[in-house]
């Protein structure tokens, strides 16, 4: 499998995947940072988070995935949401929660 083949099935086969520098116990930027505490705000269920920083192949090949430039990135059901940004944003309106729970990823409040 290539690179693009195993983020396709990463993507695909998880509901909520983070692609972010670190880990969410020890993120290694501010932004995945943000990204790890919306997902927690967001009461998300289960996340595969995916650290760039071990694999250089994963950190360019979901550049290209993706077509974008930044890390972190969210997926959530297979769809492309943005970076840390935009997932503030989502999450500020209310969009990003709304999102999740209809997609079944989070617990009921």
């Amino acid at each position: 499998m290539d690179i693009q083949d195993v983020i396709r099935d990463q993507v695909t086969n998880n509901g909520v995947v983070l692609y972010m520098k670190g880990t969410p116990q020890f993120p290694q930027c501010g932004f995945s940072s943000t990204a790890v505490q919306i997902l927690k705000g967001c009461g998300v269920r289960e996340v595969l988070a995916v650290n760039v920083l071990a694999d250089p192949e994963i950190r360019q090949g979901i550049k290209d995935f993706s077509n974008w430039p930044t890390i972190p990135q969210l997926y959530v059901k297979g769809e492309f949401v943005g970076g840390s940004d935009i997932m503030r944003e989502m999450y500020d309106s209310g969009e990003l929660q709304q999102m999740l729970k209809e997609a079944g990823l989070v617990d009921a409040a």
